[in-house]
């Protein structure tokens, strides 16, 4: 399996001659999903969310489909009319020749004033762990690789490290990062490097965007 970081929360992920991707929004690149088999969006925000992206690829891959929440599906239904699957907790599927876990069911608090959205965390092969925008920890499942949302208006440095602790993986690997400066990334890397407080063994890494990882 090998996974390429893309802009901010967006990966790629290939295996056995098939591409899936997570979450190609506005802050990843126009063609982040282009040539992929299936695509997975965690929740409605247009930093994870983007139609065009989606446009961008179905139109490129006339077998490719959607997996979403009920929330995303009802924006683009009608623009992909048969190619969008409605998932929720609980659900498992298969995408690309992956076998597909949801998790989670609430976005993270941003503010108490502002209403929750739904959002789901996709588990790949028992292997990979992306959240969209929330800690969720997969309830009985072991998780080799966590997509670590590093930074966003709902999170604090403390949760994070804390979130890691609680998934316990192999490692965690940054997404969620565009807001971030090279200063800001310098500091995280040492916050949940061996300079830190400790993630209880699990490996930190930070990905450029196009940089790609063996799982």
């Amino acid at each position: 399996m090998k996974l390429t970081k893309k802009g901010h929360a967006c990966v790629r992920i290939e295996k056995d001659g098939q591409t899936l991707v997570i979450d190609p929004g506005a802050f990843s690149e126009e063609d982040a999903a282009v040539g992929a088999d299936a695509i997975l969006v965690t929740h409605e925000h247009f930093d994870h969310f983007n139609e065009e992206r989606l446009r961008t690829a179905l139109d490129a891959n006339p077998a490719a489909q959607i997996w979403t929440l009920r929330s995303v599906a009802h924006h683009i239904s009608s623009a992909f009319p048969g190619r969008v699957n409605t998932i929720g907790e609980g659900d498992s599927f298969n995408a690309a020749g992956f076998d597909i876990e949801v998790h989670g069911q609430l976005h993270a608090v941003i503010h108490p004033d502002m209403p929750r959205i739904t959002n789901v965390g996709y588990l790949l092969d028992g292997v990979l762990f992306h959240p969209g925008d929330a800690l969720t920890v997969p309830a009985g499942r072991r998780v080799d690789t966590l997509m670590l949302p590093v930074h966003a208006p709902w999170n604090k440095f403390a949760e994070i490290l804390d979130y890691v602790r609680a998934v316990g993986p192999r490692r965690a690997v940054d997404i969620h990062d565009a807001l971030l400066s090279d200063v800001a990334h310098m500091v995280y890397g040492r916050m949940l490097g061996p300079e830190g407080p400790g993630t209880e063994g699990a490996e930190h890494l930070r990905l450029t965007p196009g940089e790609s990882l063996t799982l």
